[in-house]
């Protein structure tokens, strides 16, 4: 395997696209906007500058990674003669199945179809293609250049043969890959979400503040970010999508989100991404200025 496509070019897409570029693969990167493409392009541009910055690659290991990637508009163009496509646009079930249905009728039957979702059922997605036994998730976590860990999903039907070779490729790509089955949320997200909408929900009661609430799980639980600020740093509408998809998934209100982090998404509070979610981030992008309103 030395030629891969990756699906869109936003904050998943450049980051499994600077991966595999690095690890010495070809990467075809597509997304329908020019500009998207030369956003990404640009954060991958930034990001091998810090690890330049850091010490840990060269301005040679720069130079050439950034040469493997080519970028395309159209994905009948872009997944010509790949061996791997890995799709990672919006969460949003309608767009992903469009896609694949774009991959049945563009890709060889020998191509591997993945897909980085977070929660969307693989099965689902490959049924929309002849051959679902090649459909598998990699959802790489964020961000994908410095996390070790891949959750390698199993459809109902992802073959046996596909499920080593994704496992091995993440192995190659300096990765940890741990494979689970395709239920609702996966295993990361069945156990990350429920904690991160019963700290809205604490938030939601008064039972603490913001500040307080992530103290608590940082100090107290040794979590590196508290469940607020990680939320932010996620997305809160990615957060409450993938909420959505166990809620419906599973049918238990255990799932269902927070009234307060369906409001946040409404008003436009999305975290980082638009400047605002459970912390200001206008001044910076750290979580150091708690959102007015919630002080």
């Amino acid at each position: 395997m030395k030629t891969i496509a990756v699906i869109g070019a936003g904050t998943m897409g450049n980051g499994i696209a600077h991966t595999f570029a690095q690890s010495g693969f070809t990467v075809k990167l597509i997304d329908v906007s020019e500009q998207s493409l030369d956003k990404g392009m640009a954060t991958i541009a930034a990001n091998l500058d810090r690890m330049i910055a850091k010490g840990s690659i060269t301005q040679e290991d720069k130079a050439k990674t950034i040469t493997n990637i080519i970028t395309y508009t159209d994905i009948k163009d872009g997944v010509v003669g790949v061996d791997l496509v890995i799709e990672a646009a919006t969460e949003n079930v309608a767009l992903k199945l469009n896609i694949f249905k774009q991959l049945n009728e563009a890709c060889s039957h020998n191509t591997i179809l993945a897909t980085n979702t977070s929660s969307i059922s693989i099965t689902q997605i490959g049924a929309v293609v002849a051959h679902p036994e090649r459909v598998i998730g990699m959802h790489f976590m964020n961000p994908v250049p410095i996390m070790k860990l891949v959750e390698i999903i199993r459809g109902y039907n992802t073959s046996d043969e596909v499920t080593k070779i994704i496992m091995n490729l993440s192995e190659k790509l300096g990765k940890t890959p741990v494979e689970v089955n395709d239920y609702p949320g996966f295993v990361a997200n069945r156990i990350l979400m429920p904690m991160i909408n019963e700290a809205v929900e604490t938030l939601y009661n008064k039972v603490a503040g913001v500040y307080e609430i992530d103290t608590v799980m940082k100090l107290g639980m040794g979590h590196p970010m508290g469940p607020l600020q990680l939320a932010d740093f996620i997305g809160l509408d990615v957060c409450l999508a993938i909420l959505n998809v166990m809620y419906d998934g599973f049918k238990n209100p255990k799932y269902a989100p927070c009234p307060l982090l369906v409001n946040m998404v409404r008003a436009g509070k999305m975290g980082v991404k638009s400047g605002e979610g459970f912390y200001d981030y206008s001044g910076s992008k750290k979580a150091e200025k708690i959102s007015k309103q919630f002080i």
